[in-house]
C-alpha cells in the first residue's frame, strides 16, 4: 500500500506491471485521475460525473440505505432509483464526501512538541495541543477538514487537507439481492457473484460551498471524475486502486500480534455472533426492530468473520512463528550493531512492557467499554462527557467534543431514532451487564459495582428496570441536552444520565492512564520501527507504511489463485453463475428481472468476447484492507474497471502477515455495474450521465 510520494520511486516495477500513464501523474493528487479518488470516512468513493455523481460498494451505502428504510418501504429489499436528481434523498446528517485538497509535511512541529514533554502523559497531551493547533489553522478557510497522520509508527507526520462536502444524497442501489448477493455466506469467499455497488451524489450551495443539507443546494462540479473504461479488462492485464485502507499492523510486535491472534479476535469475534443471534431473533417477532439494528448487524457479520478468516490464516501459514521469527531477526542485527543499536533494544523492550500494562484489565475493558456504549446509556455518557468539555476553550477540550465536531455530534444523536429501539437496547444492556458480572474481582468497577448492588440476575433486572425509564429514546429530549451544562447534568434524574454521571470519573482516570502508556510508546515505537525500516532497507527490501486511513495506491495484474486446497482459481465470474447460484431464498435471492435476462442470453452488447458473456467480479494480486471498500480499481490509462468490494479467504490474514502469493483483491466489474443497471434494475439516467450509451 504505496503512499502516492514514493510512486515515482517504484516508476520501473510500475512500468513493468503495464501502467501506461506516467508514475509522476499518480502523484498528483488533485489531478487526474487521483483528484476524482475521494473518502466517505470508513470507505473510499469516487467522482464519476461533472454533476458530482459518485460511485461506491452497496455495503458502504447500506448504512444510508436502511436510515431512509421502514418496514412498509424497505429500500433494502427493493433498491432504490432516483428518476432525477430531484427525487434523491439525503444519506443521513453524518454522510461525508472529504476530497482531498493538500498535504502538508508537518513532522518538525510535531516532533519539537512531542520532544518537549516531561512524562508519557505530557507526550500525549502535546501531540494532543500541537495537532489540534494545526488542524484549526488548517480549517481556517471555509468548507475543509483536515486530518493529521502519522506514519511508521511515528517517524513522520502529514497534514492532510479535504474539502469536506455535507449534503450527500442516495441516488441508486440495488435491492440486496444483487447488492448484497450471496450475503455472509459468500462474503470473503471466491468464486464472488456480487453486485456490490450504488451512487450518492454530492450537494454543495448554490455559490459551491460545502453546506448542510438544503432542498436548494445544487450538485457539486468537481475537477476531475473517473471516465468508464473503454477497453474490456482481462485476465493479465494490469490493474490498480487508489484507495482509503483503514489499519494494518504488519510491523507490529510480536507480542502484539499474539494478544490478537490468541484473545481479541477468538473472544471479540464470540461476543459478535451471540449479539447477532440475539437480534436477529428479536428482528423475526418485530420487524421494525430487523430493519433499525439491520446496518449494526451488518458490521457485526463482517468483523465476525473477518476475525474467522484472520485466525484460520495465521495458523495455515503459521503466522506466530514468522512474526517471531522476523523481530528476532531485527533484534539479532539490533545486537550486532552493538552501543549503535541500544537505544531501538531499549525501545523494542518498552513496547513489551507497555503491551504487559495494557493487557492487565483486557476483559475490564472490553466489557466496560460495550456496556458504555450501548445505545441510551451510551447516548448520556456522551451527552456528559461535551458538558464537561463545554465548560473548557475549544482549543483545550478532548477531540470529539470540539466545535469543529458538534454537527457529526448532533448527528449521531438524529440518527440514533432511525437505530434504537427500547426493547432491544435493554436485551443489549443486559447481554453486556451478565457478561461484567463474570468478570473476576480483579477486572470489576467499583462504581458499577456499587450501582449493580448484587452480582445475580436478580440485580440485573432491577438495573434493566430502572435504565428502561430513560427519556433518552425521545429524539426532542436528547438534542435538548447538548445545551445543558455540567451541573444540570447532575441534578438530572434520568436513571441513564445518573449512571453516566456515576461511572464518568472512573472512565476520565481509566483514559488518562491510556494517554500515559501511548506517550511512553510515543517514544518506543519511532525508535524501533525506524530500526525495521533500516533491517529492510540493509536487506534490499522495500519499506512502506502500514495503513492508517491515508490515501495509498496499489498495483498488479488480474489474475487468479491456487487456494488452499490446490485448486486454481479463475480471474472472473461470468452472468450465468450468478443464476446457477441462485435458490430464491436469502440470500440467493436473485431477482426474477436477472434470471430472465440471464436465460435469454440477454447481454445487453455487454459481453466479453473472450469469456463469452458478461463478467461479473474479478480478482487481482493488489494489496488492500478495510476501508479500501469503494476504490475504484482503474486500468493502465486510468479509466474506471470495476469497484473493489473485498479479499479472498485466504488473504484476510494480510493484515498482520503479507502473504503475496495468496492476496487477492474482489472487484465488482464495470461491466456487470452496466448490465445492472441497463437490463435488471434500469438507471438509463445514470448510464447517460456517465458517458457511456444504455445499449451497446
Amino acid at each position: 500500500m504505496w503512499v502516492p510520494q514514493q510512486l515515482p520511486e517504484i516508476a520501473r516495477p510500475l512500468k513493468k506491471a503495464g501502467l501506461k500513464l506516467k508514475p509522476e501523474q499518480l502523484a498528483d493528487l488533485t489531478g487526474d485521475p487521483m483528484g476524482a479518488v475521494v473518502s466517505l470516512g470508513g470507505c473510499t468513493a469516487s467522482f464519476v460525473s461533472p454533476q458530482g455523481l459518485v460511485a461506491t460498494n452497496h455495503h458502504c451505502a447500506y448504512g444510508a440505505i436502511q436510515l431512509n428504510s421502514t418496514p412498509e418501504n424497505n429500500l433494502m429489499k427493493e433498491g432504490f432509483n432516483a428518476a432525477t436528481p430531484a427525487d434523491e434523498v439525503s444519506a443521513g446528517p453524518n454522510a461525508r464526501i472529504y476530497a482531498l485538497d493538500s498535504i502538508d509535511d508537518v513532522t518538525d512541529k510535531v516532533m519539537e512538541a512531542i520532544d518537549a514533554a516531561a512524562d508519557g502523559l505530557g507526550r500525549t497531551r502535546a501531540l494532543e495541543a500541537i495537532e489540534k493547533k494545526l488542524v484549526a489553522d488548517c480549517e481556517a478557510g471555509e468548507g475543509y477538514r483536515c486530518r493529521l497522520y502519522s506514519f511508521s509508527g511515528g517517524n513522520s507526520y502529514r497534514l492532510f487537507r479535504n474539502l469536506e462536502i455535507r449534503d450527500v444524497r442516495l441516488a441508486y442501489a440495488p435491492p440486496d439481492s444483487i447488492g448484497s448477493y450471496g450475503g455472509d455466506i459468500d462474503n470473503w469467499m471466491w468464486p464472488r457473484h456480487t453486485g456490490d455497488f450504488a451512487f450518492y451524489r454530492a450537494y454543495v450551495d448554490k455559490d459551491g460551498k460545502p453546506a448542510a443539507y438544503a432542498e436548494d443546494n445544487v450538485p457539486y462540479q468537481p475537477k476531475h471524475w473517473l471516465k468508464i473504461a473503454d477497453r474490456p479488462l482481462q485476465a493479465g492485464d494490469f490493474v490498480m486502486v487508489a484507495g482509503y485502507p483503514g489499519r494494518t499492523a504488519r510491523y507490529a510486535l510480536a507480542e502484539e500480534f499474539n494478544e490478537t491472534a490468541n484473545w481479541t479476535y477468538p473472544v471479540v469475534g464470540a461476543h459478535y455472533k451471540r449479539l447477532v443471534a440475539l437480534v436477529e431473533e428479536a428482528g423475526k417477532a418485530d420487524p421494525d426492530i430487523a430493519v433499525k439494528y439491520a446496518s449494526t448487524v451488518r458490521g457485526w457479520q463482517n468483523a465476525m468473520k473477518n476475525y474467522d478468516g484472520q485466525l484460520e490464516g495465521f495458523r495455515r501459514i503459521d503466522a506466530a512463528t514468522s512474526k517471531r521469527t522476523e523481530e528476532e531477526a531485527v533484534l539479532e542485527w539490533l545486537r550486532g550493531q552493538a552501543e549503535d543499536g541500544r537505544a531501538a533494544l531499549d525501545a523494542h523492550a518498552t513496547l513489551v512492557a507497555l503491551d504487559e500494562q495494557a493487557r492487565a484489565h483486557r476483559e475490564r475493558d472490553l466489557v466496560f467499554g460495550q456496556l458504555r456504549r450501548t445505545g441510551a446509556i451510551g447516548a448520556a455518557v456522551q451527552l456528559y462527557r461535551l458538558a464537561i468539555e463545554r465548560d473548557k476553550p475549544d482549543a483545550e477540550r478532548e477531540q470529539g467534543y470540539q466545535e469543529r465536531d458538534l454537527p457529526v455530534f448532533e448527528g449521531g444523536l438524529r440518527q440514533m431514532e432511525r437505530r434504537y429501539d427500547p426493547k432491544m437496547d435493554r436485551e443489549l444492556q443486559a447481554y453486556w451487564l451478565r457478561e461484567y458480572v463474570k468478570l473476576p474481582a480483579t477486572q470489576r468497577v467499583e462504581v458499577v459495582d456499587a450501582w449493580l448492588g448484587g452480582n445475580d440476575d436478580k440485580a440485573i433486572r432491577r438495573a434493566l428496570d430502572k435504565l428502561a425509564k430513560t427519556d433518552l429514546g425521545d429524539a426532542e429530549y436528547r438534542l435538548g441536552l447538548m445545551k445543558a451544562g455540567r451541573r444540570d447534568f447532575e441534578k438530572n434524574k434520568d436513571p441513564a444520565i445518573r449512571f453516566a454521571v456515576a461511572i464518568m470519573p472512573t472512565l476520565l482516570a481509566l483514559e488518562e492512564q491510556g494517554k500515559a502508556r501511548a506517550g511512553d510508546a510515543l517514544l518506543a515505537r519511532p525508535l524501533y520501527l525506524q530500526a525495521v525500516a533500516d533491517y529492510k532497507a540493509s536487506k534490499g527490501e522495500s519499506v512502506y507504511p502500514d495503513a492508517n486511513s491515508s490515501l495509498r495506491i496499489t498495483f498488479g495484474n488480474v489474475q487468479g489463485y491456487i487456494n488452499a486446497d490446490g485448486r486454481k482459481q479463475a480471474s472472473f465470474t461470468l452472468l450465468e453463475e450468478v443464476a446457477a447460484k441462485a435458490t430464491g431464498e436469502e440470500p440467493f435471492d436473485a431477482p426474477q428481472a436477472l434470471l430472465d435476462a440471464v436465460a435469454a442470453k440477454n447481454h445487453g452488447g455487454l459481453a466479453d468476447r473472450r469469456l463469452g458473456t458478461v463478467p461479473v467480479n474479478f480478482m487481482a494480486d493488489l494489496d488492500i484492507t478495510g476501508g479500501n471498500s469503494g476504490s475504484p480499481a482503474l486500468d493502465a490509462h486510468g479509466r474506471l474497471v470495476g469497484l473493489v468490494f473485498d479479499m479472498n479467504w485466504e488473504s484476510v490474514s494480510s493484515n498482520w502477515v503479507f502473504d503475496p502469493a495468496m492476496t487477492r483483491v474482489i472487484a465488482v466489474d464495470q461491466r456487470y455495474m452496466r448490465w445492472i443497471m441497463q437490463e435488471v434494475f434500469p438507471a438509463p439516467q445514470l448510464l447517460q450521465e456517465m458517458g457511456v450509451p444504455a445499449k451497446q
